[in-house]
């Protein structure tokens, strides 16, 4: 584990520009170490000057904890309108996080200074925090996102080697929902001749139902290829999938979305199940529903 620099941790988000309804984001961990081998973020537009190879590599930001409190002490007075999201670019639950605590370390200085939080994460170890997550909800909107993307356990070994099995992360969906944390799935991406499968769909779906998700989320039944993602991708393919890499280079070229040819369908087939369990699938409904109301301000005139 190596430390690194730097300036601030806690970034807002331009009105508008956040789909999950997060106000702000932060990356207390830079890398990831789980190993996905659709991963966009190994794409070169995100290096920020890292070399080649260097994603696979975790670090942790110097005195995190301490730099976090400070930003949060700054801004006392509309910390109840932050909803501080985690999750978009670095795995806040990586294989450091149980020994290091840094993201539960995190969570408890927004529950002491009353802002909420979105997470977005592979890992089961997520439900090691749903006693801080469900103090915060007392307060605050909390949404934990665990991304299950088949429920095959084999399958999962070759595209995600290193994440919690799918059972495992079920699981904490479970533990969860049963501390009565907000708590859902997000299926992204849909791996074109892989995942694309009618019965991958609906069994993400039943089982998130079954451990207590209030939602199942997948907003487009495909994935992203651009240069440096695309390369290590293929390399994937040619190793588990002979063939396959050919497959995507004739349906998809250079494209960035390589949309599923049966993305229709699938569509209309996780939109059926998600009605038939009573799960929300549409993003506005899941943030209507996570996201709590700012308190009106009282009227001077009101007894």
């Amino acid at each position: 584990m190596d430390y690194i620099s730097a300036k601030k941790l806690i970034l807002p988000i331009k009105a508008g520009g956040d789909m999950f309804g997060f106000t702000h984001m932060m990356n207390i961990y830079r890398g990831c170490d789980h190993g996905c081998i659709y991963c966009d973020s190994r794409s070169e537009c995100y290096r920020g000057g890292r070399p080649e190879g260097d994603f696979g590599k975790v670090h942790a930001k110097e005195d995190a904890l301490n730099k976090i409190e400070q930003e949060l002490q700054k801004r006392k007075t509309n910390l109840s309108e932050r909803i501080i999201g985690t999750g978009s670019m670095s795995d806040p639950y990586n294989s450091f996080e149980k020994e290091l605590e840094l993201t539960r370390g995190a969570l408890r200085l927004f529950d002491k200074y009353k802002c909420g939080v979105g997470v977005i994460t592979k890992s089961a170890l997520a439900a090691r925090d749903a006693d801080i997550y469900s103090q915060i909800q007392t307060h605050s909107s909390v949404n934990v996102g665990i991304t299950i993307t088949t429920a095959d356990s084999e399958i999962c070994k070759i595209i995600e080697p290193n994440v919690s099995s799918p059972a495992d992360r079920f699981k904490a969906i479970r533990k969860l929902a049963d501390a009565e944390v907000f708590t859902g799935v997000h299926m992204n991406p849909i791996l074109p001749f892989i995942t694309d499968f009618e019965e991958n769909v609906r069994q993400v779906v039943e089982k998130s139902a079954e451990n207590g998700a209030k939602y199942v989320l997948c907003y487009g039944f495909g994935m992203t290829l651009r240069k440096g993602s695309r390369d290590y991708y293929y390399e994937n393919l040619e190793k588990h999938y002979p063939g396959l890499k050919e497959r995507y280079m004739e349906n998809y070229k250079e494209q960035y979305i390589c949309n599923c040819k049966n993305a229709k369908e699938l569509s209309l087939i996780f939109k059926e199940a998600c009605e038939k369990h009573g799960l929300l699938y549409k993003m506005k409904e899941i943030n209507r529903a996570w996201v709590k109301e700012k308190p009106k301000q009282k009227n001077l005139f009101e007894f």
